[in-house]
């Protein structure tokens, strides 16, 4: 047994315990393939702070500088005091917004956002301009460096910012171009008026919510113009399209609350008031938020998060005027959703269409659903396709937002990754063979489909992501034309039934490498022709080459070593322009002459890269 005395209790300073413990202030810390890792709350608590002074009415352009390895963000709004540059970046607990008068309904209220972005840099820099005066304070770690003196400047008033995140923190980091630019876009959204300048591009809204809506949308699949709601501290948006599933985009105070919170519940429980209320129907809830399309903002003061990366919204009683979060929004949104439909009668008159033709497709699978819910119940006590693992995403816990569910293809791909997985975090789900094609079909056919049914059970998205069990849905398949085919089959089936699990950003692809290249000495395995060739440059003399055909010839042993902290994931990404509809049918359609002349085109591309590269190989080798 270990002695407990006076010389056990330690005393970190606030940089030691930021870089000891990250994930109390920044949650995961990730290598940037999860919209939720570390090096994008670096950004927004560095970007909260500008759009805060810009709440306040100071400052109406925020420009941004992101590169590979950098992050540069200048405002102009009023800029920190000049004698406190250094402490509130540095000193736990120092900041404006604990004078309530300086900011209201900010972000953030503790003082750890920017401490915690300068202890996980391997470089810091903060620039405050006021009054023609300037001061520069530099870190390293958190480790000031360069604490300069008072300055003239012709700078406009604002703070910048310009940090690098630690790379022995986040290891193998990268930033996602379109993570980055939802970021950008939903600063404009919620802050209409607001210049964003991004790398070089605009960002700007003048109609908030509304315009958010449209981007995410087409016209052609909505049933009716979107619904836009504004009241004191609160901004909602809504329609129903075509598509399964609900899907929301939630704030707080200008923060993407990814997993939602009361003021989601609220609003949701408020939508259908107000419809019941209109219609003097008892609708079901199911049906009337059934493939509806929807976004709220609100302003609350004194915001409670459940956790420092404020993902999830746990306040109860912080609204304003005094009331609850809850009844503050589910009455706006009651009161002003029946209001506009009596105003609106086409607009009524095809939302009661969306409801009816929802309540009868329920009503179509209802017997067929109970039967394949019973078999996927007594399935899952022997389910022979899971391999499940300890901790869940939706148990809310600190393990559970590392869960992660693999879905490969047989038992031989199956039985090196449960042999190397992770039974903590990481589960294992096998297909048998190709799944169906299930464009244009009914969502009858999860149920019908045995391992359709069996997978969203596993998932546990049948009513929607609050139960989501894990928190990253890893596509893992050969890397030739089966693999992909399957992989697309897969991406098929989500995109045509549980579109908010590909919209929230949860589905991945696993990269496994193609080749190992090693000598007696080292082994390098490779993800692409480019990185073989590095390796045999490296290592010289004729090293080994294999090429890996499948998942199932990588041994247990192996494959530990790229499904463990070295993961790489690619995520499945809707890019602006893409129409889902159109996506699939273009995809998984019968289009054939269409897919087949862009396949051929693409191909071809591909072949001559590889023909040009055999080209220098082989001159390479001839020379030597």
């Amino acid at each position: 047994m270990l002695e407990y005395n006076e010389s056990s209790i330690k005393s970190l300073d606030w940089r030691e315990h930021i870089r000891l413990r990250p994930g109390m202030y920044i949650g995961k810390l990730g290598d940037g393939s999860s919209k939720d890792d570390g090096i994008y709350v670096l950004v927004k608590e560095v970007m909260d702070n500008s759009i805060d002074e810009h709440m306040m009415g100071h400052g109406k352009t925020i420009e941004v500088k992101i590169t590979d390895q950098k992050v540069t963000v200048r405002d102009y709004g009023r800029g920190i005091p000049l004698g406190k540059v250094v402490d509130v970046v540095s000193k736990i607990n120092t900041g404006a917004k604990y004078d309530s008068g300086a900011f209201q309904k900010s972000v953030g209220l503790n003082g750890v956002g920017t401490k915690a972005v300068n202890a996980l840099s391997n470089y810091f820099k903060v620039q405050a301009f006021r009054e023609g005066q300037a001061k520069l304070a530099e870190f390293k770690k958190g480790v000031l460096t360069n604490d300069a003196r008072v300055t003239k400047t012709d700078e406009k008033n604002g703070t910048l910012v310009e940090f690098e995140p630690d790379n022995t923190m986040f290891k193998n980091y990268h930033f996602i171009p379109e993570y980055l630019d939802d970021l950008m876009w939903n600063y404009a959204f919620l802050n209409a008026g607001l210049t964003v300048l991004y790398n070089g591009n605009k960002y700007f809204s003048k109609d908030g919510l509304l315009d958010l809506l449209k981007q995410k949308t087409d016209a052609e699949d909505l049933r009716y113009p979107i619904v836009h709601l504004k009241g004191n501290d609160i901004e909602v948006a809504l329609s129903h399209g075509n598509q399964y599933g609900e899907e929301y985009y939630s704030f707080v105070n200008g923060q993407n609350t990814t997993q939602g919170g009361t003021h989601l519940a609220a609003f949701r429980e408020g939508i259908v008031k107000g419809v019941r209320d209109f219609y003097k129907k008892d609708y079901d809830a199911a049906d009337i938020r059934a493939s509806i399309v929807a976004a709220i903002a609100v302003r609350v003061q004194e915001p409670v998060f459940e956790s420092q990366t404020k993902t999830k919204l746990g306040s109860t009683n912080m609204a304003p005027d005094g009331a609850t979060v809850r009844s503050f929004v589910g009455d706006f949104v009651a009161k002003e959703l029946e209001i506009y439909l009596h105003k609106n009668p086409i607009a009524a008159d095809a939302m009661s269409k969306r409801i009816l033709q929802s309540e009868r497709e329920r009503k179509e699978i209802a017997g067929i659903k109970k039967l394949a819910n019973d078999r996927a119940k007594k399935a899952n006590l022997h389910n022979r396709k899971l391999r499940d693992c300890r901790y869940h995403f939706d148990e809310k816990n600190e393990k559970g937002v590392d869960s992660m569910i693999f879905i490969t293809e047989g038992d031989s791909a199956s039985g090196s990754i449960t042999k190397s997985r992770s039974v903590e975090t990481q589960a294992v789900f096998s297909l048998r063979g190709k799944p169906l094609n299930c464009y244009a079909l009914t969502k009858k056919v999860v149920y019908e489909n045995e391992e359709f049914n069996l997978l969203q059970h596993a998932l546990n998205i049948e009513d929607g992501l609050e139960g989501l069990r894990y928190n990253k849905v890893i596509v893992a398949t050969d890397a030739d034309v089966d693999g992909m085919h399957i992989r697309l089959l897969l991406m098929t089936f989500f995109l045509q039934f549980f579109p908010e699990l590909v919209k929230a950003g949860h589905v991945f692809i696993l990269e496994t490498p193609l080749f190992r290249v090693r000598n007696k000495k080292e082994t390098i395995y490779c993800y692409s022709e480019e990185e073989k060739q590095a390796a045999v440059a490296k290592l010289g003399s004729k090293p080994e080459i294999t090429r890996f055909k499948g998942l199932g010839e990588i041994s247990p042993d192996e494959f530990g070593n790229f499904i463990g902290e070295d993961i790489r994931l690619q995520p499945v990404l809707m890019g602006k322009e893409g129409h889902l509809n159109r996506i699939l049918e273009f995809y998984m359609g019968k289009n054939t002459p269409d897919r087949q002349g862009f396949i051929i085109d693409n191909l071809r591309i591909e072949l001559d890269k590889v023909e040009a590269k055999e080209e220098v190989v082989v001159a390479e080798e001839e020379e030597a």
